[in-house]
């Protein structure tokens, strides 16, 4: 690999806490302040929570009862919008030094850069770069940010990931040579990225416990176990890592699909859970519509109240491929109404669409009333426009308004939190 590529991997620290302290004028390493909707209850999961609580030995992503009652703290609704517009801010002042093309947004508060060609424009090594970046987001926002340097993206990230953390000016520096040098023998090996439970409680069977045990374990046996993705593990466990920020630039995906799914608020019954899955369906065909695509497939997941059973749901093909909510609906009744439960509470719902291709592909059988078709997807995209213009909420179905609908509701939040 080349070593004279320079990668970073910047993360916000606390981000959505962190934001919530500088909303306040308050400084997040000296400020006790979780993000969760108290609404929800005592069980309502802290999206973040400050660096201070983090040092005082609260869990991140725990729940506000498991908060000692000995430490008092603020409480901050979750404004997803607000953090959205941060992250846009964040990658304004990165346009400011690197052209869009040498970032990619890994999600809203992780992004990569690729740093080599700016090392000599700006006459900087990689840590006085880096630090010029994160602390001008720490100077304008208020955001505290760490950092990962490495000389293939992988090491970038296992930098920020592994090393940052323990670097008193938060940041971590990993060539090939210093990966293995440090971090072969560290553990738990699920600290790396790729290494989930799943795949490290495979690994253990066979003895392998870090790196250098899948640098040293016979590719045969790598391969027999994990298939194709023995080649990346190999080539982590030696710190390399082949592609770049250019490739992830020009990728596409072979396959098209997305799903969308609810933790809902309260144990559902069986009827109303299903009146849910329809909304959700329609939302998903107005997605579509909007984007001038359709589809020929689609599937359904089901969980329930405690965990008391595992999820249950399925996937069924279409006799045709379209975007029409009362065609793909009566799919979805189906296969809830088959393969659902009917005297369990359900808490959790998720649908998929699947083979998403151009609206060009779009296909019905010879009993399909064409006219009919013709005419919902006026109404639909009529609809669309004045939602597009007045909102998600100005033009609601009947069902929205039934008992247990959760549209509306949801109409007005971003990824399942308020959305101010």
């Amino acid at each position: 690999m080349d070593d004279n590529k320079t990668y970073f991997c910047i993360d916000m620290k606390s981000f959505f806490a962190s934001v919530e302290c500088a909303e306040r004028g308050l400084n997040p390493f000296e400020t006790n302040l979780v993000v969760a909707d108290e609404s929800r209850g005592s069980g309502s999961i802290c999206l973040a929570i400050s660096p201070k609580m983090k040092a005082m030995g609260v869990k991140n992503r725990c729940r506000v009862f498991e908060i000692p009652q000995s430490i008092d703290y603020i409480c901050a609704k979750p404004r997803m919008q607000k953090y959205i517009d941060y992250a846009g801010e964040i990658y304004r002042i990165y346009r400011q030094y690197v052209s869009k093309d040498d970032i990619h947004i890994y999600s809203i508060d992780e992004d990569f850069i690729d740093a080599t060609d700016y090392l000599k424009l700006y006459n900087l090594k990689p840590k006085q770069f880096a630090k010029r970046l994160t602390d001008e987001i720490w100077q304008k926002l208020g955001i505290p940010a760490t950092c990962g340097i490495g000389t293939n993206l992988y090491l970038a990230k296992i930098a920020l990931d592994i090393t940052a953390k323990k670097a008193p000016d938060h940041m971590g520096y990993l060539t090939e040579d210093e990966f293995i040098r440090t971090l072969w023998h560290h553990t738990p090996i699920t600290d790396f990225w790729g290494i989930a439970k799943g795949i490290a409680a495979r690994l253990n069977h066979y003895g392998i416990y870090d790196m250098e045990g899948i640098a040293h374990a016979p590719p045969k046996l790598l391969k027999k176990e994990f298939g194709i993705n023995a080649e990346l593990l190999i080539d982590h466990a030696w710190g390399k890592e082949s592609c770049t920020m250019k490739e992830i630039h020009s990728y596409k995906s072979k396959s098209k699909s997305f799903s969308n799914s609810q933790i809902l608020f309260e144990d559902y019954s069986f009827e109303k859970a299903k009146l849910v899955l329809v909304e959700m369906c329609l939302n998903g065909c107005q997605r579509m519509m909007a984007n001038h695509v359709v589809t020929n497939s689609v599937g359904i997941m089901v969980g329930y109240s405690k965990n008391v059973i595992g999820p249950t749901g399925g996937s069924k093909k279409m006799l045709q491929t379209t975007n029409v909510f009362s065609i793909i609906r009566t799919y979805v009744e189906e296969l809830f109404e088959s393969t659902a439960f009917k005297d369990v509470p359900i808490r959790q719902l998720s649908i998929s669409f699947g083979t998403i291709c151009d609206e060009c592909c779009e296909g019905y059988d010879m009993f399909t009333d064409l006219d009919a078709i013709a005419k919902e997807k006026r109404a639909e995209r009529a609809a669309l426009e004045i939602k597009e213009r007045f909102g998600n909420n100005a033009i609601l179905r009947g069902m929205d308004l039934l008992d247990g609908a959760t549209a509306k509701q949801r109409n007005k939040l971003i990824g399942g939190h308020n959305g101010e």
